[in-house]
């Protein structure tokens, strides 16, 4: 592709027809229907924390991705109930101080999906779901065994984001992933991982959909030629 048949491919989009809202007078829930069905596809965490009882927790989260890498931090939204209480997941980080995110591959999704049912305070939703916990090395949570990667988090700080959930954010300090999904070049393979995400409603994406799009220098830029995608 050149520089030229990118310009063509794009003629037109511009004039698109939108349709516009402002924010400020939406409600919170068509706000959440905008940004889940726009926001595609996004990474799922699936947390386990631990209660001041040392009872295990699991539960996903679709409000998640990692804003450093040195410090490594993970953040994730944590909703509160509707009666404004907090879930276990948010309440469990904030007696215990840590909390284990785990990637989901496609094969553990139904398995995921148990662990999002509301069940009661208390209730091991790993059980439920068939799912083994591995014990944390540098934090007292466990991690899902079947996962393929998990990052066990120090809490760093919460923020408090109205009255309809909290961001956490969250530093790794310990890595456990499946041999079989990286490389002695700390390269992790998209392939074997196989994770899955979140798109709007009840949808969800495979990234079995992989591709390569080299990013470019100034230089290359110049001369008129555009990477195109290689599967």
């Amino acid at each position: 592709m050149t520089a030229e048949t990118l310009s063509d491919d794009l003629a037109g989009l511009a004039q698109a027809p939108t349709a516009a809202f402002d924010f400020a007078t939406l409600s919170g829930r068509d706000k959440y229907k905008l940004l889940i069905g726009a926001v595609v596809p996004r990474p799922i965490a699936w947390v386990t924390t631990i209660d001041g009882e040392g009872r295990v927790n699991a539960a996903p989260f679709s409000f998640f991705n990692c804003l450093s890498a040195d410090p490594a931090i993970l953040a994730i939204g944590v909703e509160y109930r509707p009666s404004g209480a907090q879930k276990d997941t948010g309440r469990n980080i904030k007696d215990t101080q840590a909390f284990t995110v785990n990637i989901a591959s496609s094969r553990l999704l139904e398995a995921m999906n148990v662990t999002a049912v509301p069940f009661g305070a208390g209730i091991d939703e790993l059980e439920q779901a068939g799912l083994h916990a591995r014990p944390g090395v540098k934090v007292a949570c466990p991690a899902i065994a079947e996962a393929p990667v998990a990052f066990e988090c120090r809490h760093h700080v919460t923020l408090s984001i109205g009255n309809s959930r909290e961001i956490v954010l969250g530093e790794i300090v310990y890595a456990h992933l499946h041999a079989d999904i990286v490389n002695e070049r700390l390269h992790v393979d998209p392939r074997a991982l196989d994770a899955v995400g979140r798109m709007g409603g009840q949808g969800y994406a495979s990234t079995r959909d992989y591709f390569d799009l080299a990013t470019m220098s100034e230089a290359e830029w110049a001369s008129g030629a555009i990477p195109t995608r290689i599967r």
